[in-house]
Parts: C-alpha cells; sequence; structure tokens
C-alpha cells in the first residue's frame, strides 16, 4: 500500500504529514522509554522492525502509483503496542523510500498514517477484542495480522480516493473502485500474514519467552501459541 513519489498532491501530502506526526513523536517517546526501562528488550524491538521491514518489501504493483505488499506491524503492535509501531513503521518507510524507491518522501506522512497508524491500531483492536471474549491466542494474533493489513490498504484506498475522485460518483465511488481493485491482491495476503503470525510467534516463544513476560505477555498464552 506504499503510495509511490509524486501520486499526491502536495498540500494532501502536507495535510497527512501533520496528521501523523503526533503518534510518530510519541512513539519515538515510547521506543526511547522501552529501551530505558528493559534494554533486554532492544532485540526483540529489533525483530518487530525487521519483520516489518521484510513483509513490506514484498512489491506487487497495484492501482494509481501504490502497490500491495503484506505489512507486518500488527505483531510488533501485539508485543509492544501500537504507539511504539507508529515510529517503528515510519522508520522502515523512511528506509524503503529511500533504499528500495518503495513509497517516497512526499508521500511518507499518507504512507505512515495507514501503514504504522492506523493499521497497528485496528489490528491490536481485534487482538485485544479476541482476548477478551476468550477465544484463543492463535487466533488473536491471526486477527490482529489480517486486520492490520486490511485496515492498511482501507485507509490507502481512501488516501488515493481524495486525490483522484471519480468524475461522476466523487471521492466515495473512486474509493469503492480502490477497494474492489486491492480487495484482488490484498485479501489473500492478509490472509497469508495472519498465518506468519502465528509463525513467528511460536518461534519467539521458544527462543525469547522470558522477554515476552516482561512485556506482559502471558506464558500461558504464548505456550499456546507454540502448539498450533
Amino acid at each position: 500500500m506504499h503510495i509511490a513519489e509524486g501520486i499526491l498532491p502536495p498540500i494532501q501530502c502536507a495535510a497527512w504529514y501533520a496528521a501523523s506526526a503526533p503518534f510518530v513523536v510519541h512513539g519515538a517517546r515510547q521506543v526511547i522509554k522501552e529501551v530505558k526501562e528493559r534494554p533486554e528488550n532492544r532485540l526483540l524491538l529489533a525483530t518487530a522492525g525487521a519483520f516489518t521491514f521484510l513483509l513490506s518489501s514484498i512489491k506487487l504493483p497495484s492501482v494509481t502509483g501504490s502497490s500491495s505488499h503484506p505489512t507486518g506491524t500488527g505483531a510488533g503492535a501485539v508485543i509492544f503496542k501500537p504507539p511504539v509501531m507508529a515510529f517503528m513503521g515510519t522508520v522502515v518507510l523512511i528506509f524503503q523510500a529511500l533504499l528500495l524507491a518503495h513509497g517516497g518522501i512526499t508521500t511518507l506522512g499518507a504512507n505512515a498514517f495507514s501503514m504504522a497508524i492506523v493499521g497497528p491500531w485496528v489490528g491490536y483492536a481485534f487482538y485485544k477484542l479476541t482476548m477478551k471474549v476468550g477465544g484463543p491466542s492463535w487466533l488473536a494474533v491471526f486477527l490482529c495480522m489480517v486486520f492490520a493489513d486490511l485496515s492498511t490498504y482501507c485507509v490507502t484506498s481512501i488516501q488515493l480516493a481524495l486525490a483522484f475522485p471519480d468524475p461522476s460518483s466523487g471521492m466515495a465511488g473512486a474509493a469503492a473502485k480502490f477497494l474492489s481493485i486491492f480487495a484482488v491482491s490484498q485479501v489473500p495476503l492478509a490472509i497469508m500474514e495472519g498465518f506468519l503470525g502465528i509463525l513467528l510467534f511460536r518461534f519467539l516463544v521458544k527462543v525469547a519467552a522470558p522477554q515476552l513476560d516482561s512485556l506482559g505477555l502471558d506464558l500461558g498464552i504464548a505456550k499456546e501459541h507454540a502448539h498450533v
């Protein structure tokens, strides 16, 4: 869902930067706080960032200067909470724009808002809701990953619709068209990402159980992941 350089009008680029900035600044403070309070979790933090970078670097060309790909932000949201991913996801997007020509600097605010802010919060909401109603932890992780991905592409569709409204049906019609086109590639990608999330947690339980415990993740839940 990276929107490429030069696709959005300058005024919209500025607006998305303004909307994203408070979340990213707050996320940076949370990352600093996390590192100071639990320095032993730095490797786990790096793992969450690397997972997001690798998955969101899988670039499948899509519509109007954008691309389809997994996001990977749901995993970090479960482990460190969404504010941390606002900063981590933005850092990932900067590296991808500069090193891979994936996304852009002018569109960084828009891409950060969809992938690093909305995605983690929506995914985390599904994780917490599933756990609250007594659902299995593997399902909570699966839904978090899936809806962090899908909500990102929904926001990207709205962003593109604002920039390219349909001549007859306006922004609503354009958003519906973008959503329908994205769905062809994004729905299966989101499902795949959900299963990858389960595998990731299964691995982390084996190698980083104390760190997960220090972050408040129930080890009983973690063991359940390991048996999926």
